[in-house]
C-alpha cells in the first residue's frame, strides 16, 4: 500500500516538473500542442492495436488454446492508451513504452507467474456454445431426405404394439 500512495502523490508531482522543464524549453503553446498530440496519437495506437489483440484472442479461443497471453497484451494497451490520454510527459512516455512489443513482452515475463488466467471449462468456447466433437460427415440432399424409411429399426410402428 506504500507504494501505491507513492505513486498517487508522486506521479502527479513529476507531471508538473515535467510540464514545467518543456514549457520553459519549447514554450507554452507548444508544450499545450505537444499534450494534445499525444493524446491524439495515444487514441489512434490504441484503436489500430485494440483491434489487432481482439482479433488474437478470438483466434486463440477458438482454436481451444489459453488466451492469457493475448488479453495481458489487451490489457496493457489499453493502459498504455489510457496513460497517453492522460495530459503529462511522464505518464506519455510510459504509454508509448507500453504500446513497443518487446516492452510488453518484458512486461508480460514479469506479471505471468502472478496472473491465473480461468478457462470456461473444456468443451466450450469462449462465447457459450458447445463444441461438437468428432467428425463432420458431408451429405447432399440426395443423401438425406426428411421422409421416415419404412424398413427402418428405429421406426416407432403403432402396428408393433
Amino acid at each position: 500500500m506504500p507504494f501505491v500512495g507513492l505513486i498517487l502523490i508522486g506521479l502527479p508531482l513529476l507531471e508538473i516538473a515535467g510540464f514545467v522543464i518543456v514549457g520553459s524549453k519549447i514554450g507554452v503553446l507548444w508544450t499545450i500542442a505537444l499534450v494534445i498530440l499525444s493524446s491524439i496519437v495515444g487514441s489512434t495506437l490504441l484503436r489500430v492495436q485494440g483491434f489487432s489483440v481482439v482479433t488474437r484472442i478470438r483466434r486463440e479461443l477458438e482454436a481451444g488454446r489459453d488466451p492469457g497471453r493475448e488479453l495481458a497484451d489487451g490489457a496493457m494497451i489499453m493502459l498504455a492508451g489510457i496513460l497517453l490520454l492522460i495530459p503529462g510527459f511522464v505518464s506519455d512516455i510510459l504509454g508509448l513504452l507500453l504500446f513497443i512489443p518487446p516492452v510488453r513482452e518484458f512486461v508480460w515475463r514479469l506479471l505471468k507467474r502472478r496472473i491465473v488466467v480461468s478457462s470456461f471449462g473444456a468443451g466450450f468456447d469462449g462465447f457459450g456454445t458447445k463444441r461438437r466433437g468428432g467428425k463432420t460427415i458431408d451429405l447432399d440432399s440426395e443423401d438425406f431426405s426428411r421422409t421416415p424409411d419404412p424398413k427402418s429399426p428405429w421406426r416407432i410402428d403403432s402396428d408393433r404394439r
